[in-house]
């Protein structure tokens, strides 16, 4: 008896054994991430490039500008072994990520500009905080011919090496009088002169040009609800003459590049995209240097990108962009100059042309006057 007993508690033992090794060794906790910070509503770590501590996932919404910049390995990197961050994002336009209704789980959203961040504000929407992480200027981009054919005419003015667009209502009025290229010089070129944009009813940079471009038919100052009726009119011809317009700036910069000066002779982009591509496409540059030109407005608009917090982990992410390595990466290898006093020396690109400095800039107009603006380029 007494060895059927000893048998059958050994058989116990053994099945506790088994149960406890397949469903752990006690009650579950939260699971941590590095110096014990809980995880946020994403929910998922993954283990750091040491093999140690584990790193948080957040997920959100970008532009597409940011991609690349959040893809660089360096940039993953600081963030996993410093901050203990993985970033999972997902690409959306300004204007739709903050207008919107918001999928559960997300962190963060990074739109372009702080109209965007104030179009979020006016919905009532809550988020804890939102922190300017880096800026890039609208500019203009063109070809070479397009732009000594400009210069002809007073619109574009070389300074230092630095083309700058010094009468923008005079380009403006060349485009809505439907003036044809030939007759400013450039008969290889077929239509009239147009200038391409992203859709500003989707897209950030369409967007801020459309504002840039109110506030210059508005006589050089900001439109405001009294004086956006008068230039609405003449806005909106504008960019009804383009026809079909991109919902991405990255889309319609790659084909600025890469279908040549007769699809599309200027086109409205960030002074980044063409920065980053030096870097990133060194020997595809060197075939288009000598042609490709950035064109500076007087003034032009700051797009600014406001890293919104929607949760902790959130606010851990906008602190760790603004870590000095992450800022410099951004400026040198992706073209966003710094909010924190980083060098953002000309000397780091290969470009003629490229100011140290952005020294004509104007304010957006407030939301509700963009509002206004893109009711009617939207046809609402």
């Amino acid at each position: 008896m007494r060895q059927r007993a000893g048998l059958l508690l050994l058989v116990a033992v053994v099945v506790v054994v088994a149960v406890l090794s397949r469903c752990g060794r006690g009650p579950s906790v939260p699971a941590t991430g590095p110096n014990g910070a809980t995880t946020g509503p994403s929910g998922t770590n993954s283990a750091n490039a040491n093999g140690g501590a584990q790193a948080v996932t957040l997920r959100g919404f970008v532009g597409g500008e940011k991609i690349n910049f959040l893809r660089d390995p360096d940039v993953v990197k600081i963030l996993r072994e410093r901050y203990g961050l993985d970033v999972n994002f997902d690409r959306r336009g300004s204007l739709e990520m903050v207008e919107q209704p918001l999928p559960a789980g997300q962190d963060f959203l990074w739109p372009s500009s702080q109209v965007a961040l104030e179009l979020f504000k006016e919905s009532k929407r809550p988020f804890l905080q939102a922190d300017i992480i880096f800026n890039s200027p609208i500019i203009l981009y063109s070809w070479a011919s397009v732009t000594e054919a400009l210069i002809k005419q007073g619109v574009v003015r070389k300074v230092r090496d630095a083309y700058y667009v010094v009468d923008f209502p005079k380009l403006v009025k060349l485009v809505n009088a439907n003036t044809s290229w030939s007759a400013v010089g450039l008969s290889q070129l077929y239509g009239p002169v147009t200038i391409y944009s992203t859709d500003p009813t989707v897209s950030n940079s369409g967007n801020m040009f459309a504002g840039l471009l109110a506030n210059i038919l508005n006589g050089g100052q900001v439109a405001n609800d009294a004086t956006i009726g008068k230039v609405l009119p003449t806005v909106k011809a504008f960019f009804d003459r383009q026809g079909f317009m991109e919902q991405s700036s990255d889309v319609i910069f790659q084909q600025f590049l890469n279908k040549g000066i007769g699809d599309k002779p200027i086109i409205v982009g960030y002074e980044s995209q063409l920065l980053e591509y030096s870097v990133t496409q060194p020997q595809a540059l060197t075939q288009r240097r000598e042609a490709v030109r950035m064109l500076y407005p007087k003034p032009t608009v700051w797009s600014s990108h406001p890293l919104i917090a929607l949760t902790e982990n959130g606010k851990r992410l906008s602190a760790a962009l603004q870590d000095k390595d992450i800022q410099r990466l951004a400026w040198q290898r992706h073209g966003f100059r710094s909010v924190s006093g980083a060098d953002n020396s000309a000397k780091a690109f290969p470009i003629e042309g490229l100011p140290e400095t952005i020294e004509n800039v104007i304010p957006m107009p407030a939301p509700r006057v963009m509002k206004r603006i893109l009711a009617t380029l939207g046809g609402k």
